[in-house]
């Protein structure tokens, strides 16, 4: 290589002393220093594009209140303003490079926001990049602030904005289940519990049942998304405010608000605040929980689609891809074991996310990047898994009708819709004859003159027996009981 080949670069200095940075870069001296300490996940901050977005409107907030309060000059402020809306705009973020695990409480990202906003205000405003004298990234963009309440903030703010595309995702499956109640409605099948056989229901009510559950975990994942509207803006080093103007931190609210679109407010104590985490902590448990009922659906879709011939096969799951490289013809249920092991790892980052929060000590948590990555990648995983469940597998689902009605016909769980008729001493002991002689339940109950042929069908119809028409005009059960009580003997 030449000299006049050799990579172009910029010198940037700080505390430690001084360094070359590519010339072409937007990051600086700081974010150089990170990317030597902390090659550990390989993964940049930009993976989350919510988070880079969110530190942009936290600058841009910060840029405008700033100038509001006359903290800052206007042209200034100005060039800071139109720089972090870029980025917001989805511009630049491959700058944010950072990883996403790192030391020092998100000091590195704060100072990789600072240096590439401030980067791209020097272009704007014709300059060099590097130009920090006359626009700093600490002295101008990070003016009345702290990675201590910036970096905090913008994890909520950027959650706030994730949230919202992974509730669109739920609620789009959650749609999906009850299009398929609707077109099930009318497929009576076994129930069980513990494994076992158990009184008749629609298909159609177990994927309402689908439905219902992921619609209360949606209204719970909003609940708690409330706990992360509240901000610590202006705390600065440790809740203190030191170095900020004292209207500082309304400004800086009413324009993040403002621009995020989200309900923020100003935690009431401030040092509290700064150094509390439990937020994150109960964010995280909210995801859990909606990750731990997605998984027991899925594992519910793969024992009533098990089979084709030697298990429930209730159901058939659309065919995504061949199953196996020694058995031909094998299929597996890959889209609910995918979506399963989304729900492991989301435990998982929960664990991590506690424990982080036990970690804190004093005025501040240092380990608040490992708590935001451990969140951002549960919301990012789960709205893909979300996705692919709904897309490639629910949304192609069929119903095994002809099987499901053997069984149903064959299932001496029936006889429990007969129990106000006959009463349960009977009920047992048709139950035990049907078992041991392989008999319909319907005509063993006509045989024994329990009730009639008529009688009999009205009461196992689909309707009463999953419920949606109710019981009426039941016979004295004494009489029937005495009956029957022989009946397995006949």
């Amino acid at each position: 290589m030449t000299v006049d080949e050799a990579p172009r670069t910029r010198t940037e200095t700080d505390s430690l002393g001084s360094l070359e940075i590519p010339a072409d870069a937007y990051w600086g001296i700081h974010t150089a220093r990170a990317l030597e300490n902390f090659p550990i996940s390989m993964r940049p901050i930009s993976v989350y594009k919510d988070l880079v977005v969110a530190l942009a409107m936290v600058k841009q907030a910060s840029a405008r209140a700033n100038r509001d309060i006359g903290d800052l000059e206007h042209d200034k402020a100005d060039l800071i303003d139109r720089a972090a809306q870029l980025v917001i705009d989805g511009q630049f973020h491959d700058q944010f490079v950072v990883g996403v695990i790192q030391g020092g409480a998100g000091t590195s990202t704060n100072m990789n926001a600072n240096e590439v906003i401030t980067n791209i205000a020097l272009e704007l405003a014709g300059r060099e990049k590097g130009d920090y004298a006359f626009l700093s990234p600490i002295d101008h963009t990070n003016r009345s602030q702290s990675t201590n309440d910036v970096y905090p903030t913008s994890v909520k703010v950027g959650l706030g904005l994730d949230l919202r595309t992974l509730l669109d995702e739920l609620d789009l499956l959650r749609r999906s289940f009850l299009a398929k109640a609707v077109e099930f409605h009318d497929i009576l099948k076994v129930g069980r519990t513990q494994l076992q056989d158990a009184v008749p229901m629609t298909l159609g009510q177990e994927f309402h049942g689908f439905a219902t559950t992921l619609g209360e975990d949606y209204s719970r994942l909003k609940e708690n998304a409330f706990l992360l509207c509240e901000i610590n803006m202006g705390a600065t080093a440790i809740g203190t405010g030191i170095t900020a103007h004292a209207g500082y931190s309304q400004a800086v609210l009413h324009h993040l608000r403002e621009i995020s679109g989200l309900d923020l407010e100003l935690a009431t104590d401030l040092v509290e605040s700064t150094s509390d985490t439990g937020a994150f902590m109960s964010f995280s448990s909210s995801l859990k929980r909606n990750a731990i009922k997605l998984s027991k659906i899925c594992n519910d879709l793969r024992l009533l689609s098990s089979g084709p011939q030697a298990g429930f096969g209730e159901i058939n799951l659309p065919a995504r891809q061949a199953g196996s490289s020694i058995m031909p013809g094998k299929v597996n249920p890959v889209i609910p074991e995918v979506v399963n092991q989304v729900a492991f790892a989301v435990v998982g980052a929960d664990m991590t996310v506690t424990m982080a929060v036990e970690g804190g000590q004093l005025q501040l948590n240092a380990f608040e990047p490992v708590i935001a990555h451990s969140i951002f990648q549960s919301i990012t995983w789960m709205r893909r898994g979300m996705r692919t469940l709904r897309v490639n597998c629910v949304d192609g689902i069929t119903a095994n009708r002809e099987r499901l009605g053997a069984m149903v016909g064959s299932s001496v769980g029936v006889v429990t819709a007969l129990t106000p008729f006959i009463g349960y001493a009977a009920s047992a002991a048709l139950a035990k004859a049907a078992l041991l002689t392989g008999r319909n339940v319907a005509d063993l109950v006509v045989e024994a003159g329990l009730m009639s042929a008529d009688e009999v069908a009205k009461q196992l119809s689909p309707a009463r027996l999953s419920g949606l028409e109710a019981v009426t005009a039941a016979i004295p059960v004494q009489q029937a009981a005495e009956d029957v009580i022989s009946i397995d003997e006949r």
